[in-house]
């Protein structure tokens, strides 16, 4: 076949598109603060605007990055602008960028050491380094029984973590019969909808989840916990997972892990600990804190594509015995038997998840630590929970807002006096108008705004500029009514 037929993109041109694409990414992030934040498309509109079929033949590379351009950035919502505070950030960089490019140009399918040794080993360095710049217990370490892999996300590392303890609480049966309806999982009220979703993939059906209640600043309540777990062993049941969180998705409430640990610990339940946005802020000493107790974690989780400046997908997974993880998920048929893996010398990170295959994540982590050291990681985290509680005092100094929950690091809740209706108004507004964008949830049955600090290039003008905008709006809702 000739290379004229064969429509392969020639090195040459490679390095000509490529160029042009870095080039539209760094221009891009020139002026993504000045785009509208939330995308202003109706339903429909972009598929409207696509061909019904696809080419016959090729087109030219110019005009697919024209279309991505006009068809496809008009329906963007720009989650790298300063301006976006909704949900939980998740941010990039120009290193993660360049890692992630440098991944896909290897094209590698790392699900066994011996299909790319470099892509396992770098992967298990990495993760040992965060132990350290998390101060994480060191049960965590690879060098001992437990270790951590990249799994894509929190959701996922959740998953893991229950059919470990699914297994562990069944002695290694469930894997075999299936579930018996015995096993009881226990979260707070709080607790992501991700877990929900893991009890049903797992077998165990949502009624084996029980959901704890919390205390008034939304932490898990250890007495309400221990009350539970001892209704359900009087009832024959079996409890298999506790799930605590280091920061809920709703309202960043630190459930109280020394008093839940020793609770798992005496009954013999797996501790899991979700920190997917959170565990990013203990690379700096002083929020630390927020991780007391993990020494009694069978696993934990944070996500690095949340806020560590590495573009999604990217949550560390940790666990203290990999022996029971592995039991769990390993499966070796015969073509994927090989010398390496039979020496028990290397680790096969297949057997740490739920798909076989599995991307070269840890080379854009890798680059985002080297790039920014450890100390410049801190300064901006710093920088963000800095910001953060600049506007927690400007609502509590406002007449008009009130804060709704405590804001531990670098989320606020927060809402209008004016009722609910008020600041539902106000949200849609501000979201509609392009100029920030913020998102809600709801505690004690209240409407709440929530403001989120962690995008990558956000500064002190652009919180304050948020702060000016909802006050404005905000008036202007109240007024007309």
């Amino acid at each position: 076949m000739t290379e004229e037929k064969s429509r392969h993109m020639t090195p040459d041109e490679f390095r000509k598109y490529g160029r042009a694409v870095v080039d539209w990414i760094a221009d891009y992030q020139e002026r993504v603060e000045s785009l509208p934040v939330a995308a202003q498309t109706p339903p429909g509109e972009i598929r409207a605007s696509l061909p019904p079929a696809p080419p016959e033949t090729g087109e030219p590379f110019e005009a697919m990055l024209k279309d991505v351009e006009e068809k496809i950035l008009p329906g963007i919502t720009h989650w790298q602008s300063p301006n976006f505070f909704a949900f939980f950030p998740a941010n990039t960089s120009g290193p993660s960028i360049l890692g992630e490019l440098l991944s896909a140009g290897l094209g590698v399918q790392g699900m066994l050491w011996a299909t790319s040794p470099a892509c396992t080993e770098l992967e298990t360095h990495v993760m040992d380094w965060l132990v350290s710049m998390l101060d994480l217990p060191e049960t965590f370490r690879s060098d001992g029984p437990g270790g951590g892999v990249i799994q894509d996300s929190a959701s996922g590392a959740t998953l893991c973590a229950l059919l470990a303890a699914r297994e562990r609480a069944s002695d290694y049966s469930g894997n075999t019969v299936g579930a018996d309806g015995r096993l009881i999982v226990y979260a707070s009220s709080q607790t992501h909808s991700s877990l929900e979703k893991a009890v049903k993939i797992a077998g165990l059906g949502k009624n084996a989840l029980r959901l704890v209640p919390v205390d008034d600043n939304y932490a898990m309540r250890p007495d309400a916990l221990s009350e539970m777990i001892q209704k359900d062993l009087v009832d024959g049941l079996k409890p298999c997972m506790v799930c605590a969180t280091v920061g809920t998705t709703s309202s960043n409430a630190m459930d109280p892990l020394p008093q839940i640990g020793r609770i798992c610990r005496t009954e013999g339940v797996w501790l899991h600990v979700d920190a997917a946005m959170a565990g990013t802020a203990a690379v700096c000493p002083e929020f630390r804190h927020i991780h007391e107790g993990l020494g009694a974690a069978d696993s934990y989780c944070f996500n690095p594509h949340k806020w560590m400046f590495t573009n999604f997908d990217c949550d560390c997974f940790f666990v203290a015995d990999r022996a029971a993880l592995i039991q769990t998920l390993s499966i070796l048929p015969e073509y994927l038997k090989n010398q390496a893996t039979e020496s028990g010398a290397v680790i096969d990170y297949r057997d740490w998840q739920v798909p076989l295959g599995r991307r070269f994540r840890a080379l854009k982590l890798w680059f985002v630590i080297r790039h920014y050291g450890v100390e410049g990681l801190r300064r901006h985290i710093r920088r963000h929970v800095a910001l953060a509680q600049e506007f927690v005092g400007w609502v509590e100094a406002s007449g008009d807002f009130e804060l709704a929950a405590p804001a531990p690091l670098n989320l606020v809740c927060f809402r209008h006096k004016g009722g609910d209706a008020v600041n539902q108004e106000t949200m849609a507004r501000v979201n509609g108008s392009g100029r920030l964008y913020l998102t809600h949830t709801m505690l004690d049955e209240r409407f709440t705004l929530r403001l989120c600090v962690g995008q990558t290039h956000t500064e002190a003008r652009h919180v304050r500029g948020a702060w000016e905008i909802l006050q404005e709006t905000a008036r202007e809702v109240a007024e007309s009514r």
